[in-house]
């Protein structure tokens, strides 16, 4: 009996720890599967909210669509009712002078004038740029400019150097809206590149203008004969141009014309006080010069740049001005030029011709196997130096006749101005007359010692091209191998 209760008790107690095991165990399973419940609950909502916000944000990009459509239409509205055009047609108008047409341009800039005087105020866009405006027509343009190259760093702009002839031409450019786009989609080139204060009368740039011809693009040969109604571009330009520099002519060009390539011949003078100078001795070694020689003892050697030195002299002479028999010239024609060549031409023609030097001294610089190292000698001033003309197969410029009555009275001008400036230096030297001397403040010691004259040939040398190549090879391997270390 004690054993069979024993048992019973203890089966008992057993099936009962069994039986709370289970419930307990059923108690978490639910407790888990609620949970589980609770947490899809809970991610089914994120998620319809995060629905309902793209849905938002989505509403909302479509309204600023809406308003940018809107904006657009808006500002192609003013674009095709811009009175920008009306610059284009009052450039055509007929101007009495110069200084009518600067008013007119100005006030054209400035916008419509009311009846009593005051200015019409203009809103301004942000962000519009006229420049950028495309609709108009494009030409492909030559023109001839003269500038005088005293104030300026050279014609080109990327010496990075103000004022250039170059940066004043475009601000003028696009000053006029003749020019759509940057200056590299302008297809731009330019015959010479003349150096600081060298003056012009002849050179010539090709680029893209803004044309009335309905054609876009490059120009047909129908387009080179037929220029009725086009721009006058020459009067447009000088009305905004600075007084030192002009353009004198413009004519169409062909789509594959290069003012740089297409070019025949360039031809330079120099002007030069006869003075004491044996004009016949230089008239003889300018004659040396003339034809196809190796003139890398005649420039300024650039060996990274510029392999061949050998350059073509067509002609070479020494005429008098008109009216002087003391000032005059040197002419110079050739089919290019190399660096500072006609400037070291000169200087060496100025020794001979002050007898410093012998007419056979040309042909020794002209023979580089004899003399392969450039005697050091000084060049001659730029001031003097006026590129006179550049020759083109199939160019006529033209030049409307109201610009060129404004272009003359803009020269006689000038003239005028710097014949009073002459007239007060000469008169200010005769002053000098009246002045006695001091001869009590002169002495040995304050008198100027004259240097004696070194022959050209026995001089210190510049390096030769072949020791420049040298150089430059051994100073890119030196930087190749620098960089292959540094990488290592």
């Amino acid at each position: 009996m004690d054993l069979r209760l024993r048992l019973t008790t203890s089966t008992h107690l057993s099936l009962s720890r069994i039986w709370h095991f289970v419930k307990h165990w059923s108690c978490k399973k639910r407790g888990k599967e609620e949970i589980r419940e609770k947490t899809s609950v809970v991610a089914m909502d994120n998620q319809s909210e995060l629905i309902m916000e793209l849905r938002s944000k989505l509403s909302s990009f479509e309204q600023t669509v809406k308003e940018l459509e809107s904006e657009n239409a808006r500002l192609a509205s003013l674009v095709s009712s811009c009175s920008c055009h009306k610059v284009e047609e009052n450039f055509n108008t007929d101007f009495t002078d110069d200084n009518t047409f600067s008013e007119e341009l100005e006030k054209l800039k400035l916008g419509n004038c009311v009846g009593n005087g005051k200015r019409k105020p203009r809103k301004r866009l942000s962000g519009y740029n006229l420049n950028s405006m495309n609709h108009h027509s494009q030409r492909f343009v030559a023109l001839k400019i003269m500038y005088f190259g005293q104030r300026f760093y050279g014609f080109a702009s990327e010496a990075q150097m103000d004022p250039t002839i170059e940066s004043e031409i475009f601000k003028a450019l696009e000053k006029t809206r003749l020019i759509l786009g940057d200056k590299k989609d302008l297809q731009y080139s330019r015959c010479g590149r003349t150096d600081k204060g060298v003056s012009s009368v002849g050179q010539v740039v090709a680029l893209l203008l803004r044309s009335k011809h309905k054609q876009h693009g490059g120009n047909t040969s129908k387009e080179l004969v037929d220029d009725e109604g086009e721009l006058d571009y020459v009067r447009i330009l000088n009305g905004v141009l600075p007084n030192d520099i002009r353009v004198i002519g413009w004519c169409p060009a062909p789509v594959n014309f290069s003012a740089r390539f297409s070019c025949l011949s360039r031809e330079y003078i120099y002007f030069f006080w006869r003075e004491h100078l044996n004009i016949l001795a230089m008239q003889s070694s300018c004659k040396k010069l003339v034809g196809e020689h190796d003139f890398r003892n005649f420039c300024k050697m650039d060996a990274a740049n510029v392999h061949n030195y050998k350059r073509r002299i067509i002609s070479f002479d020494i005429c008098p001005c008109t009216g002087s028999d003391e000032l005059m010239f040197l002419k110079v024609k050739g089919s290019a030029f190399l660096w500072h060549q006609v400037r070291c031409m000169v200087a060496v023609l100025f020794l001979i011709g002050q007898g410093l030097e012998s007419p056979d001294v040309i042909d020794a610089l002209l023979d580089v196997e004899k003399t392969p190292r450039k005697p050091q000698y000084k060049m001659a001033p730029e001031i003097p130096l006026v590129l006179q003309s550049c020759e083109f197969e199939g160019l006529n410029f033209m030049c409307s006749s109201d610009a060129r009555r404004a272009l003359e009275l803009h020269l006689e001008k000038e003239c005028q101005t710097y014949k009073l400036q002459a007239a007060i230096f000469h008169e200010a030297l005769t002053s000098l007359s009246s002045t006695e001397d001091d001869a009590g403040a002169t002495s040995d010691k304050t008198k100027k010692k004259v240097s004696s004259h070194v022959p050209l040939l026995s001089r210190p040398t510049e390096p030769s091209y072949e020791e420049r190549c040298a150089k430059l090879t051994s100073s890119a391997a030196a930087k190749h191998k620098s960089v292959v270390v540094k990488n290592i």
